[in-house]
């Protein structure tokens, strides 16, 4: 891996004693602060640490409507785009667009390209995992009222249009920051920092 462009804005974290399950708590006491790894090969680095842990795979999207506005939900206090665990033996794709659905409420339209996987970690049942997420772009054709799944903890799901992104970004994560990213919703990491 190399040095971020704006390496200023991160901190180092050493590869070579490397411990998910340490890093994850200690990077979790400092919000607000960017860390990166600097290894040798970092396609290696991710499958030791895939190997190590416990993954868990999900698949979402950033939904798009007929007025080229994008769907977001609100959970847990963050803004995020609508994603969820892929069942035993289901597609990847087919996965992405259930969770959608099931999420905000509406009927996908299209599924379109592969955007981009992510990968994050968060406690589940009192263990720390990573969490690979294949995301989608979709579209959606429709007037339907927006329904957030209550029971997923989500609270909010709205249509923002593209120069709105930016309230976003302000209050979500690194990684839907990734998606928004690759999809030039935003243009640079930089002028969040």
């Amino acid at each position: 891996m190399k040095t971020p462009k704006i390496a200023k804005h991160y901190q180092k974290i050493d590869a070579e004693h490397f411990d998910l399950k340490t890093v994850y708590h200690w990077v979790d006491k400092q919000p607000g602060n960017l860390f990166y790894v600097l290894c040798d090969n970092a396609k290696a680095f991710l499958k030791k640490i895939i190997k190590s842990n416990t993954l868990i795979e999900a698949a979402g999207g950033l939904v798009t409507n007929q007025h080229g506005e994008h769907l977001f939900i609100y959970r847990n206090d963050k803004w995020d785009l609508p994603k969820g665990k892929i069942e035993k033996k289901e597609k990847t794709k087919i996965a992405a667009v259930r969770e959608v659905e099931e999420e905000c409420g509406i009927k996908v339209n299209k599924l379109e390209q592969k955007i981009c996987k992510t990968y994050h970690t968060y406690i589940y049942k009192g263990e720390v995992v990573l969490k690979k997420t294949h995301w989608f772009k979709m579209s959606y054709n429709g007037n339907a009222k927006l329904t957030p799944q209550l029971e997923e903890g989500i609270t909010d799901v709205r249509w923002f249009k593209a120069d709105q992104v930016s309230t976003i970004v302000k209050n979500t994560f690194p990684s839907i920051i990734d998606v928004l990213e690759k999809e030039e919703l935003i243009t640079s990491r930089e002028v969040l920092l």
